[in-house]
């Protein structure tokens, strides 16, 4: 078994304004075995932090790793082999940035999960909700005002983000058949959405009885359900339905949010994506109609983020990213450090994130017991978030699972 001792080591993990004391950080496996002042070993291989900081590996909590294109019509029309081989070189780049858990809300498939555990390419954790369920007019039915041809009930494709499914029944039958297909959790569209081409932004998605369905069944299997969310109307009615993970939310209220947070619900705001839709979207293939959109929702985002944060409501990490923009993954950081402090911003993508993976312990902190996925950074990330950015330019080391990603300490 592999050894290696990290030594001096100022650990960031979100949960202090400042790094802490130099620790020593002992790595065995792929676990970390401790963590302290005084720890040591004879066999383990030494690396020097000093100057340096340490850091867990980050979480990115909202992610379609199969969007290779921003125009998510097509992208589901594109031949399965050709989205795997694109999703895999998304997730290749994502861990390159430090992020080595993502969470799926829409797509990627319990086939492509265990094909990132062959190993054969390294890639993040994935943590997947299977295809998001939509309702028919609703966001990810693609087909448009002049296209009635059925939509399809099984057989998707694993580039289309979102399955159609109407009436109690049939979410029910959705619900499970994602669940039993490896989902775990779900991801419902109970909004209108900038993508496709029929739901203006205020449209409802789903009908009460259906959202509350849908979240029994979740519930029956253990886990939650995850809301596509703008208006303050259908977050509020999503939160009283029983959602857990309520996703963008950039027209929230401040009753709206301290309800949500008395409920225990996670936010998980989403900003990048509307930066870059709104200066990036047209030139990536993102239709006309979807562009005019998306100033609906980007110019109240920041205003949320200070909602949310006043309300107490549980802020995940997110970046929404679709095709060449992905790019930007990191710049969530920045974006949010220009309201938020850099500690709180640091934890949405550590312990806050892995919380609502339900992975608390496990991921997003630097802890005996904890899955070795860690990040060294070159300089302090509390003093300046654009540490975080710039494609992993500042992490000389990168390691998931006890496995170097990366490792150019000079």
């Amino acid at each position: 078994m592999t050894s290696i001792l990290f030594e001096n080591a100022r650990i960031v993990d979100g949960t202090a304004d400042e790094p802490t004391e130099p620790m020593q950080v002992l790595v065995e496996g792929e676990m970390i075995r401790e963590v302290g002042k005084a720890v040591s070993s004879t066999t383990a291989q030494r690396i020097d932090l000093k100057g340096l900081t340490l850091m867990p590996g980050l979480i990115d909590a909202h992610v379609h790793v199969v969007a290779s294109t921003a125009d998510l019509g097509l992208n589901g029309q594109l031949p399965d082999a050709l989205i795997t081989v694109r999703a895999f070189k998304l997730m290749g780049e994502m861990l390159r940035r430090g992020f080595t858990t993502v969470r799926d809300v829409g797509g990627a498939t319990s086939a492509l999960v265990a094909a990132t555990r062959e190993g054969f390419w390294p890639t993040p954790r994935l943590n997947i909700s299977g295809k998001a369920l939509a309702q028919t007019g609703g966001h990810c039915d693609y087909r448009g005002p002049y296209n009635d041809e059925p939509t399809r009930r099984n057989g998707f494709p694993l580039g289309a983000l979102g399955r159609i499914c109407d009436g109690i029944p049939e979410v029910r039958r959705a619900a499970r058949e994602e669940l039993k297909s490896g989902a775990e959790f779900i991801k419902i569209m109970a909004n209108g959405g900038v993508s496709s081409p029929t739901d203006p932004i205020h449209f409802l998605g789903f009908s009460v009885e259906e959202i509350v369905a849908i979240v029994e069944e979740a519930e029956n299997a253990g886990t939650y359900v995850s809301a596509h969310l703008y208006t303050d109307k259908a977050i509020r009615r999503a939160v009283e339905c029983g959602v857990h993970s309520l996703e963008h939310c950039n027209l929230i209220t401040s009753e709206t949010a301290k309800f949500a947070a008395e409920k225990g619900a996670f936010a998980v705001p989403t900003l990048v994506t509307y930066e870059k839709l709104s200066s990036e979207g047209a030139s990536m293939g993102l239709p006309a109609a979807s562009i005019a959109k998306v100033d609906d929702v980007r110019l109240a985002g920041m205003e949320s983020l200070s909602i949310m944060r006043d309300a107490g409501l549980q802020m995940a990490y997110g970046s929404d990213l679709l095709g060449g923009m992905h790019v930007h993954q990191s710049e969530e950081f920045v974006i949010r450090g220009r309201v938020i402090p850099s500690h709180e911003v640091i934890a949405s993508a550590t312990h806050i994130a892995a919380r609502l993976l339900r992975m608390e312990g496990r991921i997003g902190t630097v802890a005996s017991g904890a899955f070795a996925d860690l990040i060294v950074v070159d300089g302090n990330p509390l003093t300046d978030l654009s540490l975080l950015t710039k494609q992993g330019a500042h992490m000389p080391i990168i390691m998931k699972g006890g496995s170097f990603i990366k490792a150019e300490l000079q």
